[in-house]
C-alpha cells in the first residue's frame, strides 16, 4: 500500500498503454486473425498506433499465396532495422502464413524479428509478448506438420489450440460493429497442386455450430447487422452435434432466426462440394444474399486437372445455371489463376470464354506465382513468362469490365436496399484532410455516403451521416463498372 495521501495517489497520471502497429495482409481470414489478436492486446495493455516507428510492437499478419504478398512483408520488415535500433525495446512480429511457410529464412533475413507465429498458434501471442520482455531472446509458435497422415488425435489437439483465439473474442467497444466476420472453418483439405494453404493452416477443421451461432447472437447485441462466415471451403462446413451431422445449410438456418442480423453472406465457396440446399437456403431465409463468390480458376478443363480442383468446366457451368434457376437474381463472383504451369493460348481463350459465358459481377485475376512446398512447385515448370502472364492478366480484367459495366447500366432507375456502411472514399479522404466533409464535384452540396446491395454491389449516394447503420431504399440514377451512383428515397425497415 502506497504511504501518499490519497487525494495524491488519486492525481498520479494513469500508466500509459503500450501501442501496437498491426497490418494485415491477405484474405479475410486473415483480417478476422487481426481482429481477435487486437481483442487479446487490449486485454493486455495495449492499444492501436498508425505509424509503425512510434509502435512499442509491430506485428505483420501476413499472406503466403503470392510472392508479391511474401515480398511486400520483406520490404516492410527492412524498413524497421533503423527504428528497431533507435528502440531496441521494440518488438517486431510476424504472424500468419508466412511465418508457419518459412520460420527459417525469416529469422535468417530479418534477425530483428523477434516474434514469429503461425495461424494456428495466434491465441499464444499475448505469452510469446511477456517471454520476449522478460528474456529478450525470440519466441517461436508453429503448428505441427501438415499432411495427410496427421492422426485424428493431433488434429483435435491443434483445433483446440486455434479455438481459443475464437472464443476470445471481444469486439473493440469504439469499432463501427455494423459488418462481422466469423469464421467456421479452418484449414482445407483439397491440395490444389497450386496452393500453401493446406500446408500453412491444416487440413480442413469446421467449428461447432452451437458456438458459432452463440459468436452471431453476441455480435447481434453488440449492434452487428451484416455478419459474413468465413472458411476455406465455406459449402463443405459439416461438425457432428449430438450423433448427427450439421451441415452448411442448417446453419444458415440457425443464424438466420437471430433477432437483429439483417444480412448474411459467406465466403469462400469451392466448387466441387455445393449442395443443392444452399440454393435452397439463399433462396428462402431471409438474412441470406443473394451473393455467390465461387473461383473457378480456369476456364480449361485441361489446366484443372493440372490444378486439381476436381471438377469440369462443364459441372462448374452446370452449377451456376442451377444457381442461377434456384436463387433469383443471384449475383456471381470469381478468382482467375493466369499463367499456370503449362497454360496455353488456348487454354486462356478458354478462360476468356467462360467468363463472356458465365456474365460474373465481378472476378479477381491472379498471375500464377509458384510457393514452395506445393505440388506445382516441385513436378511442374513454371514455364509462362512473366510478359505473358501480364497481358493474360489485362484481358481478362478487361474483358469483364466490358461485362461489369453493361450489366450495371441495365440497373439504372432500378431501386436496391442498401446497407449504409459510412462516408465515401471521397468525403473520408476530405474529412482526413480536415476539409469540409462536403463533396462538390457531380454532388449536390451533402456528405457523400456508401453502402452495398444484397447482391454486393457498391453504390455512393448523398444523405446524411444518420444513415449510417440503417438500411435504405436507392434509386440508381448512374452506373460504372465498379459503382452505381444513386438517390435516397425512404428507409427501408424489415420488421425484424
Amino acid at each position: 500500500m502506497s504511504d501518499l495521501p490519497l487525494t495524491e495517489r488519486n492525481q498520479r497520471p494513469a500508466m500509459a498503454r503500450k501501442k501496437v502497429y498491426l497490418e494485415t495482409m491477405g484474405c479475410q481470414m486473415n483480417v478476422l486473425d487481426s481482429e481477435l489478436v487486437m481483442g487479446q492486446l487490449r486485454r493486455i495493455g495495449y492499444e492501436l498506433e498508425s505509424d509503425m516507428t512510434r509502435a512499442d510492437l509491430v506485428l505483420l499478419n501476413t499472406c503466403s499465396v503470392r510472392d508479391h504478398a511474401e515480398q511486400k512483408v520483406l520490404s516492410r520488415l527492412g524498413s524497421l532495422t533503423k527504428p528497431k535500433l533507435m528502440n531496441p525495446d521494440m518488438i517486431i512480429g510476424v504472424m500468419g502464413c508466412m511465418a508457419e511457410r518459412d520460420p527459417e529464412s525469416l529469422i535468417e533475413k530479418m534477425p530483428h524479428v523477434e516474434l514469429i507465429c503461425g495461424p494456428n498458434e495466434l491465441n499464444k501471442i499475448p505469452a510469446m509478448i511477456g517471454e520476449i520482455e522478460e528474456t529478450r531472446s525470440r519466441a517461436v509458435a508453429l503448428s505441427q506438420d501438415f499432411k495427410r497422415k496427421t492422426t485424428p488425435l493431433e488434429r483435435a489437439l491443434d483445433y483446440d489450440s486455434v479455438e481459443a483465439l475464437d472464443l476470445s473474442r471481444e469486439p473493440d467497444p469504439g469499432q463501427n460493429s455494423l459488418q462481422a466476420y466469423i469464421r467456421v472453418q479452418r484449414g482445407c483439405d483439397k491440395f490444389c497442386t497450386y496452393c500453401i494453404v493446406p500446408f500453412t493452416r491444416g487440413l480442413e477443421r469446421s467449428r461447432p455450430a452451437s458456438i458459432i451461432v452463440e459468436e452471431a447472437k453476441m455480435l447481434a447485441d453488440r449492434g452487428t447487422k451484416e455478419i459474413t462466415l468465413v472458411g476455406q471451403t465455406v459449402n463443405s462446413y459439416i461438425h457432428q452435434e449430438s450423433g448427427l451431422p450439421i451441415k452448411f445449410a442448417e446453419l444458415l438456418s440457425r443464424i438466420d432466426e437471430i433477432p437483429g442480423i439483417e444480412r448474411l453472406r459467406f465466403v469462400t465457396s469451392f466448387p466441387g462440394d455445393f449442395d443443392i440446399e444452399i440454393f435452397e437456403a439463399m433462396r428462402d431465409l431471409p438474412t441470406v444474399c443473394e451473393y455467390l463468390h465461387i473461383p473457378v480458376q480456369s476456364g480449361s478443363d485441361r489446366i484443372l486437372k493440372l490444378m486439381n480442383r476436381q471438377y469440369t468446366v462443364g459441372e462448374y457451368e452446370e452449377l451456376i445455371g442451377k444457381a442461377r434457376e434456384i436463387v433469383p437474381g443471384i449475383t456471381l463472383a470469381s478468382d482467375f489463376i493466369v499463367g499456370f504451369c503449362g497454360e496455353t493460348e488456348d487454354d486462356h481463350e478458354a478462360t476468356k470464354e467462360l467468363i463472356e459465358r458465365c456474365q460474373f459481377k465481378n472476378i479477381f485475376v491472379f498471375k500464377y506465382s509458384p510457393r514452395p512446398g506445393t505440388a506445382s512447385f516441385k513436378g511442374k515448370d513454371n514455364d509462362v513468362p512473366d510478359k505473358v502472364k501480364r497481358r493474360r492478366n489485362v484481358e481478362l480484367l478487361d474483358l469483364q469490365e466490358r461485362i461489369s459495366l453493361a450489366n450495371n447500366q441495365s440497373f439504372v432507375s432500378e431501386v436496391f436496399e442498401v446497407l449504409v456502411e459510412g462516408p465515401s472514399k471521397a468525403a473520408a479522404k476530405a474529412r482526413e484532410a480536415e476539409e469540409s466533409p462536403r463533396v462538390q464535384v457531380g454532388w449536390r452540396n451533402e456528405s457523400q455516403l456508401v453502402g452495398r446491395t444484397r447482391h454486393d454491389r457498391i453504390v455512393v449516394f448523398e444523405g446524411r451521416e444518420e444513415l449510417v447503420g440503417q438500411l435504405v431504399s436507392v434509386k440508381i440514377t448512374s452506373a460504372t463498372a465498379l459503382t452505381f451512383h444513386g438517390d435516397v428515397i425512404e428507409p427501408v425497415s424489415l420488421g425484424r
